[in-house]
């Protein structure tokens, strides 16, 4: 017998949701990263992101710059060919994606109220940027394929024990949009 294919856990509104990438540059992306590879990660970040794209839900994509710093380390830009044209690029310099960027602003101009997440360091970045999020007011979403961690225990405490705590944790098949 055959578990039954699962249903998605949640149908999302192209109009009101955004898809929120942080710290897929190479430098990062290039870490040993656990629970999967920056690679693997980073395939199904984008397949996320084309998604998106394609429902006209906007794409954010946050990077880190040093401060106090004459010239960015190697490898500091997005990786190559994940920004599209619409996309919404931020450049933080904080753990966190809202912290003096304006996100918030962007995000709230285009009647944004569900955020959809991914990228590096599941316990640092993206696990910073959420929780701003939440008391910001939106709405969490947490795709765990789409994320990784210096080590796979933190990793797995911030999806197991933070994350339900926060929003909804799903995997990148369970996302899907409302009809329109």
């Amino acid at each position: 017998m055959t578990a039954p294919e699962a249903e998605p856990r949640l149908a999302l509104d192209p109009a009101r949701t955004a898809l929120v990438l942080v710290d897929l540059m190479d430098r990062i992306v290039g870490l040993p990263l656990e629970p999967r590879k920056g690679p693997e990660l980073l395939s199904v970040a984008e397949e996320l992101a084309r998604s998106f794209r394609a429902v006209d839900a906007p794409v954010v994509l946050i990077r880190v710059e040093r401060s106090g710093v004459p010239e960015q380390p190697p490898g500091s830009g997005l990786v190559a060919g994940l920004a599209a044209d619409g996309d919404i690029e931020i450049v933080k310099r904080t753990i966190g994606g809202f912290q003096g960027t304006g996100l918030d602003e962007r995000l709230r101009e285009r009647g944004v109220r569900t955020l959809v997440f991914g990228g590096i360091a599941t316990n640092l970045g993206v696990e910073s940027t959420a929780r701003a999020a939440g008391d910001l007011g939106y709405d969490l979403v947490f795709v765990e394929d789409a994320m990784a961690a210096l080590t796979a225990p933190e990793h797995e405490a911030a999806v197991a024990l933070n994350f339900p705590r926060l929003g909804t944790v799903v995997t990148s098949p369970e996302v899907h949009f409302t009809a329109g």
